[in-house]
């Protein structure tokens, strides 16, 4: 199976890239470098090019004509940023995709399997959520997700056309043979926060301790990024059966492990696993966080034969691995 995986020299398309490989697939990158990396798709297809230029996506489409499938995964994610910066992330995330899918349709592309986010959900009273839950983004960047959703939905009604979304929840972790991994020199989650703290001897700002969480600071659902790639060949295999003619045209589907970890679980659960605990200190909430979400579905399991399967201990433990040789790959952006 050949698959076009738009942002693939980022931290999940490039994992997602590796995952294909390792399986058998052959994965064609679409990556504009911005905040990807060329480094990642050493050895791999590569085309260097905006999503929205019609250009290289009729080079890609005449070299290689027989791609099974799209993976949408190119996006701007940063929260703080979108809310200072809400038109770039419009324009990056909104508009180049619609340009993207219309060119990717007039190539006769009928699958697409698009990075979505669960930072799109309202949350219940337990913080959990499910596919059919109230949607209310609260940051630029979430919104970002929500329109485009809607759009593929509504482009899916009047196209053949077929769409899944999967909704990550809170990456975290390598690709398990340190291929890849977090590219960015200074990462604005939490592990990377805790992880920059521990290497510079600091310590860690939890951002908000007044959500009504059992602690008080936010909680996520960490999911292993490798489980998250092999979540997206599960579902290009179940992709006909899923998305067939005489059912759904769009399909959205929750990615996380379903249990719900608050920030100060996840320094505990860091502490534990390196040689000196890095201590805390709090501030207040950042411009468009939100209290987190987990899910509670198990719609991936029943539709796509897929559950997590790596704790976030073992996330911490290659998150740290990975940051021990990212120099080795990333010679720019070490130390």
């Amino acid at each position: 199976m050949k698959v076009l995986i738009a942002g693939g020299a980022g931290f999940i398309g490039s994992t997602v890239a590796s995952y294909l490989m390792d399986s058998g697939h052959e994965p064609v990158i679409l990556d504009n470098l911005v905040t990807g990396r060329r480094e990642f798709c050493e050895g791999r297809t590569f085309y260097e090019g905006d999503i929205a230029d019609p250009t290289i996506i009729d080079q890609i489409f005449t070299e290689h004509p027989d791609v099974h499938a799209v993976v949408h995964c190119a996006a701007l994610i940063v929260v703080p940023e979108s809310v200072a910066r809400p038109i770039h992330y419009y324009r990056e995330n909104v508009a180049k995709t619609l340009e993207f899918v219309d060119h990717l349709i007039s190539k006769g592309v009928t699958r697409i399997l698009f990075s979505s986010s669960a930072s799109i959900y309202e949350p219940g009273a337990d913080f959990s959520v499910d596919e059919h839950s109230n949607v209310k983004a609260v940051s630029p960047y979430a919104r970002t997700k929500v329109v485009v959703e809607q759009m593929l939905a509504d482009i899916a009604a009047a196209t053949p056309l077929r769409v899944l979304s999967l909704r990550y929840f809170n990456p975290i972790g390598a690709d398990p043979r340190m291929r890849s991994g977090l590219q960015v020199a200074s990462p604005t989650h939490a592990l990377g926060k805790l992880i920059e703290a521990y290497h510079s001897d600091r310590s860690f700002q939890v951002t908000g301790l007044d959500y009504p969480t059992r602690d008080g600071s936010g909680i996520r659902d960490y999911v292993h990024v490798w489980d998250l790639a092999a979540a997206h060949l599960r579902a290009l295999e179940a992709f006909d059966t899923l998305l067939s003619a005489d059912s759904s045209q769009y399909t959205v589907v929750n990615l996380g492990t379903g249990t719900g970890t608050t920030v100060l679980e996840l320094v505990d659960a860091f502490n534990k696993v390196v040689e000196r605990p890095v201590p805390i200190e709090t501030a207040g909430r950042r411009p468009g966080d939100s209290a987190g979400a987990y899910t509670r579905s198990s719609r991936a399991a029943e539709l796509l034969g897929w559950r997590a399967e790596q704790p976030i201990e073992e996330g911490i433990k290659d998150s740290l691995t990975w940051f021990q040789r990212r120099g080795q790959l990333l010679p720019d952006l070490a130390g």
